[in-house]
Formats: structure tokens, C-alpha cells, sequence
């Protein structure tokens, strides 16, 4: 599971799929409509909130509006209706800059037309649930120790 930081808008066709598909998961995690995935680190940062469900629904209207403007068919009645209240979570930019090599490098392998219309992005913007400050990587990702420059990364 992963619930990508990054604007879903740098994701190609297979990984918006993927997120909304995730981000369901995690709502019905979240809903406690599912026994599997209940203790996935990705969701830490949606029970950090006063309401999780909440802050899961505005992350899934994000992955929502982006799927409207590539003209895809995602079903928003799948979406916990939880009002449209203002929820922001804090996250780092050492982990937003992660993410973004991280994609970077799953779409040199899986879809390199793609990642060429991203060309010459260092700042990339972030899910609109998220606010940005100074910061490491977070600590749920699993980055096998030793990991350098040129050595694999455990994901």
C-alpha cells in the first residue's frame, strides 16, 4: 500500500488505479470494515488525525478530481461522506522529495513516455491533503540500512 504524498497528477494510468484503489482500502481499514492492512504503516498518518475517516475522504476526493480530468470513470460514491471540512496533515519535504525519486524510478521502468512530461521537475507539489515542512524522510518507510547512492533500496 501506498499512499503517495505527491499530487496524483504525476502518476501514470496504472499508478492512479493503484491509488485509488489503496486509498479505498485504507478508508475501509480505517472504517474497520477489514481485518487485513490494519496495522500498515502508510495509515499512521491518517490515525494521527482527529478523524481519520475524514482525512482519508479528502485524500480520496483529491485522487477523485484527478481521475474526472483524465476522464476516468472512478466511482466518488465510494467515498465516506464525512462533509467537506477543512483537513490538513503535516508532512515533510524530505519525505515528499523521497517519493518523488521513488516514482521517478518506477516509471523509468514501467512507463518512460510518462515521466518525460516531468522532466525538469526538482519541486514537485504535493496531495493537496498534505502541508509541507522541513523534515527527513518519514519513519514508515522502510529504507534498508546502508542504502546509498547506486544501492538498492528495500521498498
Amino acid at each position: 500500500m501506498r499512499l503517495w504524498t505527491l499530487h496524483p497528477k504525476y502518476l501514470d494510468a496504472q499508478g492512479l488505479v493503484a491509488l485509488w484503489r489503496e486509498a479505498l482500502l485504507a478508508q475501509a481499514v480505517l472504517q474497520g470494515k477489514t481485518v487485513g492492512y490494519r496495522h500498515h504503516p502508510q495509515l499512521s498518518r491518517f490515525r494521527s488525525q482527529s478523524d481519520p475517516i475524514a482525512a482519508v475522504a479528502h485524500y480520496l476526493r483529491a485522487v477523485h478530481e484527478e481521475s474526472l480530468a483524465r476522464n476516468y470513470r472512478f466511482d466518488a460514491a465510494k467515498i465516506a461522506d464525512t462533509g467537506r471540512g477543512k483537513v490538513k496533515i503535516v508532512e515533510t519535504r524530505g519525505q515528499l522529495a523521497y517519493e518523488w525519486q521513488h516514482l521517478q524510478a518506477k516509471l523509468r521502468l514501467r512507463n518512460a513516455d510518462w515521466l518525460r512530461q516531468w522532466k525538469g521537475v526538482e519541486s514537485p507539489v504535493q496531495h493537496p491533503l498534505f502541508r509541507l515542512v522541513a523534515g527527513p524522510v518519514n519513519a514508515c518507510e522502510k529504507i534498508a540500512v546502508g542504502a546509498g547512492a547506486g544501492r538498492k533500496r528495500k521498498l
